[in-house]
């Protein structure tokens, strides 16, 4: 397969080019027109004139979609998932967790390692695991009953149920015993400062001890402030940390959204979609984490008023950043390709449109509407 006379992006910039796919990799970038046609012609091309030609985006914190959730530990279900996620162009995700008991997470995370992606299904990356180590009182939709201290033999017997693939875990580096985890286990797992009341010093510590990622930056954390300066100054001045934002319209102003790229710059921002089962589906009531919460447009809240996540995959979050927030093409593509792949530890396989990459495209017309979707050297869309 080819993709012809796109504009592709190279990971810092967008370069009119024809890509060649072999198998399931990108095996060659060149200008475009110099790549003759194979024996299938045009029917093995993609044309992409006038388009943009963008990696397969790679969603590192989402719950779910089209009625399922992760938690349902439901193979049947993350299928389902999967394929939604690879229609939107989003060809890699991290499945996350709730705030659970040990013995409701030990299912979920063995049923996401045990699935197998079939062809049309986005692949299976790794495991967020948001809770259950965070601040009472900075839960969200979070269930507060679960809550508890951090544990390196939970969080031990909990890996080896997912067979090693949980790659982030949140934890408040506040409560009592959570950053002695962190300096235990950050050299074997992403450590997520996330849900937290934790001042600027902790925070530090938290940083210094080995965290080095921002679970939906301002999001169930302190705010910036002059005297206080809190979580979010404090990862901001270390170039190693890297921060989701969810950039879907409801949960963040469009000038904190651009404040956010200023402060941590387009080489550490995370685009993220915090997804819930409502995602793509219409207004109701839908269930989270044993709570129940309501979805009325691209707001979905839980009974208190809260918000319980977004109703937005990770492709319209990438669209509403550019359109509405300013953010530019390039910083938001990086941010929604190269970034999380760099985090999750697949830089060189993942997030990038280069030979021995994994052949994961998406190709946007002018208004960034997908007009295909190339997944694992297949075309889907």
């Amino acid at each position: 397969m080819r993709i012809a006379n796109g504009k592709v992006f190279d990971g810092q910039c967008f370069r009119e080019r024809d890509v060649v796919v072999e198998g399931q990799t990108f095996s060659s970038i060149e200008a475009s027109g110099d790549i003759a046609c194979g024996a299938g012609g045009a029917a093995d091309t993609l044309d992409a004139s006038g388009c943009y030609v963008i990696p397969g985006l790679i969603d590192v914190h989402f719950h779910g979609a089209m009625g399922h959730d992760f938690c349902d530990a439901s193979d049947e279900g993350i299928s389902a998932i999967a394929v939604y996620e690879a229609s939107r162009g989003v060809t890699s995700i991290c499945p996350t967790t709730m705030t659970l008991p040990e013995e409701r997470l030990a299912p979920i995370v063995a049923s996401v390692a045990a699935h197998e992606a079939a062809a049309g299904e986005a692949g299976i990356v790794g495991i967020n695991m948001e809770g259950p180590y965070i601040a009472p009182d900075k839960v969200g939709a979070q269930n507060p009953a679960y809550v508890r201290s951090a544990s390196i033999e939970e969080f031990g017997r909990l890996q080896q149920q997912a067979m090693g693939l949980i790659k982030l875990v949140d934890v408040a580096p506040e409560q009592p015993g959570n950053l002695e985890f962190i300096r235990q286990m950050s050299h074997d797992v992403r450590v997520s400062v996330a849900h937290t009341c934790t001042s600027y010093d902790d925070a530090c510590a938290a940083f210094d001890a080995g965290a080095r990622h921002m679970t939906h930056l301002f999001n169930a954390m302190p705010a910036l402030h002059h005297r206080e300066p809190g979580p979010i100054a404090a990862g901001a001045e270390r170039n190693d940390v890297t921060a989701e934002i969810i950039a879907d319209g409801v949960h963040i102003h469009p000038a904190m959204v651009r404040l956010a790229f200023a402060l941590f710059g387009d080489d550490r921002m995370i685009l993220i979609s915090d997804s819930l089962r409502a995602c793509g589906l219409g207004d109701g009531e839908y269930e989270l984490g044993g709570q129940q919460f309501f979805v009325k447009g691209n707001r979905a809240t839980i009974a208190n008023g809260s918000l319980a996540g977004s109703v937005s995959d990770v492709m319209a979050c990438m669209r509403t950043a550019v359109r509405t927030m300013c953010i530019p093409l390039t910083s938001a593509v990086k941010a929604a390709t190269v970034n999380p792949a760099r985090a999750l530890g697949l830089d060189g396989k993942l997030g990038a449109i280069a030979p021995g990459y994994q052949a994961d495209a998406v190709v946007l017309d002018r208004d960034l509407s997908i007009k295909h979707v190339v997944l694992r050297g297949k075309a889907i869309v």
